[in-house]
């Protein structure tokens, strides 16, 4: 008795039916989205003070009210300027140190959570929800808890955006060390060297342009958190803008003048970032 011989296999009527249940997913997918979309919408819509729509055509006025007290005061912008730069310098400051420190927690972090260079193997997945922790907490409920503690200034700020930070960098650094080459450990340790030493030679010179870029990055994200956290009385410019659209009409040209300081200084730097990472890129890549 012949067995029978097995139906021919097609491609294409495979790859057409792969391509239906993935165009299924994705419509599925969009519609979830856009049910929550416009269930959430409407629900912010109705906890509002106003309503969106009836509020839509007012959008305008409060820039029509800045630029009309500001325009005939763009003389007084200069020396706005540099009254309100010491803040700029404040702010710029409060973002650098704690991308600085951020970074340096997030290195340990992630070295401590990578399979491969963990020093404690079975306490990887500790450090791993811990980095989700500091990751998943908004820098601005941080720091208004701090303020209620230390009173305002720059140190909530800079607390609140160190602890976000090396949980946001904790993650990414984690994703390049899964990618260091790990013969340069085994060399070091079968000669004797310590856990700090293997990570110090054998890791960090692999991954370093990779945590430099990730870090300027953050770096320009911790700008504006600092700018924002400056309204619940953090210090720095924020602060300075907020109680110049506190005032109202006759001192939205300082208003002006902040938004105009804020803005150049994210391009300047968000440029000059730019330019560093693909300098980098560029360099790892020959």
């Amino acid at each position: 008795m012949s067995l029978s011989p097995n139906p021919p296999h097609d491609p294409r009527a495979n790859y057409i039916q792969m391509m239906q249940r993935k165009r299924l997913y994705g419509g599925l997918t969009m519609a979830i989205f856009a049910l929550l979309l416009v269930s959430g919408f409407m629900l912010a819509n109705d906890r509002n003070a106003g309503g969106f729509w009836s509020g839509l055509p007012h959008v305008l006025d409060f820039p029509a009210d800045v630029w009309a007290d500001a325009a005939p005061k763009v003389d007084q912008l200069p020396g706005h300027f540099l009254t309100f730069f010491p803040s700029l310098l404040e702010t710029i400051n409060i973002a650098a140190v704690s991308t600085l420190i951020g970074a340096a927690i997030a290195v340990v972090l992630s070295m401590l959570a990578t399979r491969g260079l963990a020093l404690w193997p079975r306490a990887i997945p500790v450090f791993r929800r811990a980095m989700d922790i500091m990751r998943a907490m908004p820098e601005i409920v941080i720091a208004l808890v701090l303020i209620f503690v230390l009173g305002g200034g720059p140190v909530p700020a800079m607390i609140a955006i160190t602890f976000h930070t090396a949980g946001a960098l904790g993650k990414l650094f984690s994703e390049v060390n899964e990618n260091a080459d790990l013969k340069p450990i085994e060399g070091l340790q079968s000669v004797g060297a310590g856990w700090v030493q293997r990570m110090w030679l054998g890791v960090i010179p692999q991954v370093a342009p990779n945590y430099f870029s990730y870090g300027l990055l953050r770096f320009e994200i911790n700008i504006r958190a600092s700018a924002i956290l400056g309204f619940v009385g953090a210090g720095g410019i924020g602060y300075e803008l907020k109680n110049a659209m506190s005032w109202g009409l006759g001192k939205f040209d300082e208003a002006a003048a902040i938004f105009i300081l804020l803005f150049l200084t994210i391009v300047v730097f968000d440029q000059l970032s730019s330019r560093v990472r693909q300098g980098l890129i560029h360099k790892g890549g020959h």
